[in-house]
């Protein structure tokens, strides 16, 4: 191995790429892409809602919504080493929210600070969580500066996999469908991450359901994995939601011809109960999702089709 060819990592001063926190960095966190990132580090699936949403007196930065149960996400961003002033509008705008996922961006964090959240965290109840990530931006020579979310607090419980005998307790609480979905999911993710695909795995909700979605780089479309037992099949699709899920789809569908031929394959293009929902569906059928045996194939099923909509599709739906 010539050494020669390897370059060093380098420290970018967070003020050299965003001079202000509201005009700078809260816009970029609110693009699509870069919210992904965010909701990749954390394991939740993002929707924006509103930048500069109004909680009392103040006014937190990020505004979004958790898909997999609607409720509200908080994000408060600086770019310094947290400070008291900060901490004080996390604690409002969680007494301010039914339901509440508060996350603070900061340049640093004071172990103080840290401990805060810990606590937070154990005194409050499941609704409520509290997370603390530090962004740093790094780049090698002459390349753009690339952002990086490292946790430092987190909910206690909060990871794709849980021991033995936390899973004993929390188990008694489950049925047999959940306990089976759960477990699916978790496999799932493994497979993902192996393929090393632009669809990652994430983090399975102790209650997890039929279905896993991710981001594609835009509001209102999802890629989603559904799993079917009693019709016999498992799902991937490019799931569009909103008002103007019919244009959206319009808009595809004079794409169809060549999107089939970058796919490899036909898909089907579905309406639902819903007239602001509609999906690009790929099946495997005559399958039984809560045979174990079979996951390994299905899984290489899901985590290839996943992976071939994000590719065909996340370019497309960002350019509507």
């Amino acid at each position: 191995m010539n050494d020669g060819l390897l370059g060093r990592l380098e420290r970018v001063n967070l003020r050299d790429i965003w001079t202000n926190e509201a005009v700078d960095f809260t816009p970029w966190l609110a693009q699509p892409e870069n919210l992904e990132l965010l909701a990749d580090t954390l394991g939740i699936e993002l929707e924006l809602e509103e930048q500069e949403k109004g909680v009392g007196p103040f006014q937190a930065d990020i505004l979004c919504k958790d898909v997999d149960d609607g409720s509200w996400v908080l994000v408060e961003n600086q770019l310094e080493r947290t400070d008291h002033r900060h901490l004080g509008q996390l604690l409002t705008y969680a007494a301010g929210l039914d339901a509440a996922t508060i996350v603070w961006l900061a340049a640093d964090f004071t172990d103080e600070h840290r401990a805060a959240l810990d606590w937070l965290n154990r005194i409050t109840d499941e609704r409520f969580r509290f997370f603390g990530l530090k962004i740093e931006l790094w780049r090698v020579g002459d390349s753009p500066a690339a952002p990086k979310f490292n946790i430092v607090a987190q909910p206690n419980d909060w990871s794709k996999t849980v021991t033995h005998a936390a899973r004993a307790i929390d188990d008694t609480e489950l049925s047999e469908t959940q306990l089976w979905q759960r477990k699916y999911w978790t496999a799932l993710n493994v497979q993902l991450d192996d393929c090393g695909g632009p669809v990652r795995g994430r983090a399975v909700k102790r209650k997890a359901n039929y279905r896993m979605s991710w981001g594609v780089g835009r509001r209102y479309f999802r890629l989603v994995a559904s799993v079917h037992r009693s019709d016999g099949y498992v799902r991937a699709a490019l799931e569009i939601r909103g008002n103007d899920a019919d244009r959206n789809r319009a808009r595809l569908e004079d794409q169809k011809e060549e999107i089939e031929q970058e796919l490899g394959y036909s898909s089907e293009w579905e309406d639902t109960a819903s007239p602001t929902v509609f999906r690009i569906a790929c099946h495997l059928r005559d399958v039984d999702p809560a045979s174990e045996p079979d996951w390994v194939r299905q899984h290489d099923w899901l985590a290839t089709h996943l992976n071939d909509l994000h590719r065909v599709f996340s370019r497309r739906v960002q350019n509507l």
